[in-house]
């Protein structure tokens, strides 16, 4: 009787195993999940840091300044140093203002700069079917700490760009690295929040 109890009990066990490991993994965080989370932030600014690692150059190249967005398609990145520059985008429309001038371009004329545009701003704004236009996605972590990596799927991007890495908390985006073609590499640093002084910018809570 102890042996058939035993029995039934690894018989039940068994069971148990092969049904868990035919189920969907629930836990897993994904693309729509981390969506869903930055799509409830409509708009925001923070400081970021920037290293870029130039090939053939001893040291990085550093740049700092802030970033703010409002969804559903406006991104501005103001440098402040080492110079003062200013590249807005909204809709497909993109200004760049240096030393008192400015130029207007229209993104869908320059295919790999839209691709970077976009990754930033569907993360920014949660929108995974722009980002599943222009790149192959991969999701690690959870809620609490997030990372997505972007690979470009069109070619003409895919000829400047290796790979993307954004990484995140929750609904705030932290991090942005990426990998080019020829060896070139760029770290940035976001810290949402209030703008640095003399930035001109305003304050999220």
């Amino acid at each position: 009787m102890r042996l058939d109890r035993l029995g039934r009990a690894l018989g039940a066990f068994v069971l148990a195993l092969a049904f868990c490991s035919a189920m969907p993994a629930w836990a897993a965080f994904d693309l729509p999940e981390l969506m869903t989370l930055l799509a409830k932030q409509k708009s925001g600014e923070a400081r970021f840091t920037e290293q870029r690692f130039v090939h053939g150059l001893e040291g990085p190249l550093d740049a700092s300044g802030t970033l703010s967005f409002d969804a559903p398609d406006k991104l501005v990145r103001r440098t402040l140093s080492p110079r003062i520059e200013t590249m807005a985008v909204e809709g497909n429309t993109l200004t760049l203002s240096r030393g008192g001038r400015n130029r207007t371009l229209t993104l869908d004329s320059m295919p790999e700069l839209l691709g970077l545009v976009e990754a930033m701003r569907g993360t920014l704004t949660g929108d995974g079917a722009t980002l599943q236009r222009y790149f192959r996605s991969t999701v690690t972590g959870s809620a609490a700490k997030w990372t997505l990596d972007l690979v470009p799927m069109d070619s003409r991007l895919a000829a400047q760009v290796r790979s993307m890495r954004i990484s995140g908390r929750a609904s705030d985006v932290l991090g942005l690295e990426m990998e080019f073609v020829g060896g070139d590499r760029s770290v940035m640093n976001i810290s949402p929040g209030a703008a640095p002084a003399g930035a001109g910018g305003r304050t999220t809570p």
